[in-house]
């Protein structure tokens, strides 16, 4: 299943950046820390990319924390560019940011050179609430849904430190299938995008292979690591309805409902600090993707020229 999320507001939001990174210092990219790549916006890249940039892995207190340091070295790696991890609200690890903006951009001090930044992210990465623990006020609305934020807003969080916080965006076409699954899984795809249970056996084909243990401790499955990762990924899903009530008239398992406990639990983190991706990973996932889309791409091109062959060749008055 492709899943492919980007409604109206996304191409205004885009058009907004595209305006304001002209007279901005520093980008800020929130993403997700339990899906660190596969949070990172490439159509950001595009519009912000001859800017320092300041990644920030959020939510680090829901990500496994043997796999956060591999990722703050991958992005620290890269020009122009720090990384750090926090919990968005955490107020100290918050004001970690300003210092690392002005490090990014040490000539931007003062009133008559003030920093100036631009904050974005995926839906639902957390922003909002970010943003409210910076200024030490509800400027920002929050929510668990995917678009809360729908229009740029503009937040002074120093004497000479301005903040634009911009609307969630992804991007036009995912081409990494597996980023589409776990952006779904975290709630940064809009509900209509996907479906529930497809995105629930996904994250369990994954989870019992790399966190059984904490399946087997929320679920009570009474199976050791080696079972779990044996199962099927439906016969598990099936498991957790009957351990969590989810069963209807006639004995009938009610699968959606527990599609719905598994990505609550893990949206939550009630199953436990989860990561749903590794460098090695990504990286493999994404070098799959730029094949199959470059072979999308000479397949559209190849059709457009057979097209224009068969407009040339038809007989005319056709």
């Amino acid at each position: 299943m492709s899943i492919q999320w980007f409604p109206g507001h996304m191409h205004l939001t885009r058009k907004a950046i595209g305006e304001r990174i002209k007279d901005i210092d520093v980008v800020i990219e929130l993403l997700d820390a339990r899906l660190p790549a596969s949070s990172a916006n490439p159509l950001l890249a595009e519009l912000t990319g001859h800017k320092p940039t300041l990644k920030v892995l959020n939510k680090q207190d829901l990500a496994d924390p043997a796999r956060t340091p591999a990722w703050l070295a991958w992005y620290n790696a890269r020009p122009q560019t720090s990384a750090i991890a926090l919990d968005a609200s955490d107020t100290a690890p918050a004001r970690r940011l300003i210092d690392a903006c002005r490090q990014l951009a040490p000539n931007r001090r003062g009133l008559s050179r003030p920093m100036r930044v631009l904050i974005c992210g995926i839906p639902n990465v957390g922003k909002s609430t970010l943003i409210n623990t910076l200024s030490a006020k509800r400027q920002a609305k929050t929510g668990d849904e995917a678009g809360i934020t729908k229009q740029e807003q503009r937040i002074v969080l120093d004497d000479d430190f301005y903040l634009w916080d911009t609307p969630g965006m992804l991007w036009p076409r995912i081409i990494v299938p597996e980023s589409g699954q776990r952006l779904a899984a975290s709630g940064a795809v809009g509900r209509n995008a996907y479906d529930e249970e497809e995105v629930a056996l996904d994250l369990l084909a994954y989870l019992k292979q790399h966190y059984a243990p904490l399946l087997d401790a929320r679920y009570k499955l009474a199976l050791d690591a080696a079972d779990i990762a044996a199962r099927h990924d439906d016969e598990l899903l099936e498991l957790i309805a009957r351990k969590r009530g989810a069963v209807m008239s006639g004995g009938r398992l009610n699968l959606q409902k527990a599609a719905e406990i598994v990505l609550t639990d893990f949206r939550s983190a009630a199953l436990g600090p989860i990561t749903l991706e590794t460098v090695a990973e990504f990286e493999a996932w994404l070098a799959a993707g730029q094949l199959q889309d470059k072979a999308r791409a000479e397949r559209k091109a190849e059709q457009r020229k057979r097209n224009e062959r068969r407009a040339r060749n038809a007989p005319r008055g056709q």
